[in-house]
C-alpha cells in the first residue's frame, strides 16, 4: 500500500461542526434551563413532600444533576468555540481536559429512586442519555487527536541521527 499523502476523514471532527451539533448543544441548552426552572419552582414544591429518606435522595441528586448539566454545558461551549474560531484546537482539549464527563451511577438501582417526583426523575434521565451521546462525540474526537506513535523506521532513525551530529558541530 503506497501513501499518496491523503489523510482520513474525521467524521467525529464534521459531526461536531454540522447540524446535528447545532440541536444538540441546544437540546442540552434547553434542558439546563427547564432543569433550572424546574428545580426553582415545581421541584422545589414536590421535594417538601417527600419522606426524609426521599428528601435527603432528592437534594444530593438535585446536586448531582446540576453538576453534570454543567460540566455537558461546559462542553458544548468548548465545541461551539472551536467551531466558530475563538478557541484553538490546543486551547480547546486543554480545557476539555479539565471536565469530568461519566460518572453517573445507576440512578434505578436506588432504592427511594421510584420516590421521587416524575418530573425530577425524567429530567436525570434526559441528562443522563444527553450525557452519554456527547461522550460517545467527545471519545470520536478525542481519538482522532491522539498523535499516533511513528513506525519503527531504520533509515529515518539513522537520517535523525546525521542530522543531529552535524547541528552540533
Amino acid at each position: 500500500m503506497t501513501s499518496t499523502g491523503a489523510h482520513p476523514i474525521s467524521f467525529a471532527g464534521r459531526a461536531a461542526n454540522s447540524p446535528q451539533f447545532d440541536a444538540l448543544y441546544a437540546e442540552g441548552m434547553t434542558l439546563v434551563e427547564e432543569t433550572a426552572a424546574y428545580l426553582d419552582g415545581p421541584g422545589r414544591a414536590a421535594s417538601k413532600l417527600l419522606s426524609a429518606r426521599a428528601a435527603a435522595l432528592y437534594s444530593a441528586e438535585s446536586i448531582r444533576l446540576t453538576t453534570r448539566l454543567m460540566q455537558l454545558a461546559s462542553w458544548l461551549l468548548l465545541q461551539r468555540s472551536l467551531n466558530s474560531g475563538e478557541m484553538s484546537r490546543e486551547q480547546v482539549i486543554q480545557e476539555r481536559n479539565k471536565l469530568r464527563l461519566g460518572g453517573g451511577g445507576d440512578e434505578e438501582g436506588l432504592s427511594a429512586w421510584r420516590e421521587l417526583p416524575p418530573g425530577f426523575r425524567d429530567l436525570a434521565d434526559h441528562a443522563t442519555r444527553l450525557e452519554t451521546r456527547i461522550r460517545k462525540l467527545d471519545e470520536s474526537l478525542m481519538r482522532g487527536h491522539v498523535q499516533p506513535e511513528p513506525a519503527n523506521n531504520q533509515v529515518i532513525a539513522q537520517i535523525d541521527l546525521l542530522q543531529t551530529a552535524f547541528a552540533r558541530r
